[in-house]
């Protein structure tokens, strides 16, 4: 969409929205349209929810622009604001999948990026536990940066559930080795795939096959000893 398009679609809404100020929102970094090879602005249609999003919380809530852009960078890493009031930015509530099928591994909690405070703040667990899960190298931070991802959000929920039994940090280090086992089986098999394009379908497949096997082997010997 052109800049004259974006304001014929948010004008009903905003009556003193101008052009001048969708351009200076842009220069704020609110909003990056993309660039034809002449020069001119082309807009998504995300760029015109993210200016929506811009323009209701300042006439609605008179959130500064700094505000503003912190929850657009939160919104960028994964995380969801309910009501542009809130100034703290959640985790979305979808969870994952309760089977252990392929869709498990979709990649959208691995897309998630979480500070530490996020982190901390989401499960509810104090900071020891996160320092002990690391040190045991049973949770890190994901790769190329400082952030953490959703699956070390599940991570360290699940080890405060175990640490509410008495199972420490060092317990679960046996979990990070079997996973990894797992991961390394799962790439073997779809290594030769790479070429045709299955390689990741197949890992897939692999890795929810060996979960779906570790719930039963799990499930089983656990119905024999409470029988």
């Amino acid at each position: 969409m052109t800049i004259g398009e974006v304001m014929a679609i948010l004008s009903p809404d905003f009556s003193d929205l101008t052009i001048s100020k969708i351009r200076f929102l842009e220069e704020q970094g609110l909003v990056e349209p993309g660039r034809t090879p002449s020069g001119y602005r082309k807009f998504s249609s995300d760029d015109v929810d993210r200016l929506r999003y811009v323009l209701s919380a300042q006439r609605d809530h008179y959130l500064p622009l700094k505000v503003i852009r912190e929850h657009l960078e939160a919104v960028d890493r994964g995380l969801e604001i309910p009501d542009p009031a809130d100034l703290s930015p959640r985790v979305p509530g979808t969870e994952p999948p309760a089977t252990a099928g392929v869709e498990r591994f979709d990649g959208r909690a691995a897309g998630l990026r979480l500070t530490r405070g996020e982190l901390l703040r989401e499960s509810g667990v104090e900071p020891e536990l996160l320092d002990a899960l690391e040190g045991f190298g049973v949770l890190s931070p994901a790769p190329g940066g400082p952030w953490y991802d959703g699956e070390a959000l599940e991570v360290l929920r699940a080890a405060s559930a175990l640490a509410a039994h008495g199972i420490e940090a060092r317990h679960l280090r046996m979990f990070r080795t079997a996973a990894d086992r797992e991961v390394a089986l799962a790439e073997q098999v779809a290594a030769p795939l790479q070429r045709t394009g299955q390689r990741d379908e197949v890992a897939r497949e692999v890795a929810a096959a060996c979960l779906r096997l570790h719930t039963a082997l799990v499930a089983g010997a656990l119905g024999r000893t409470v029988r």
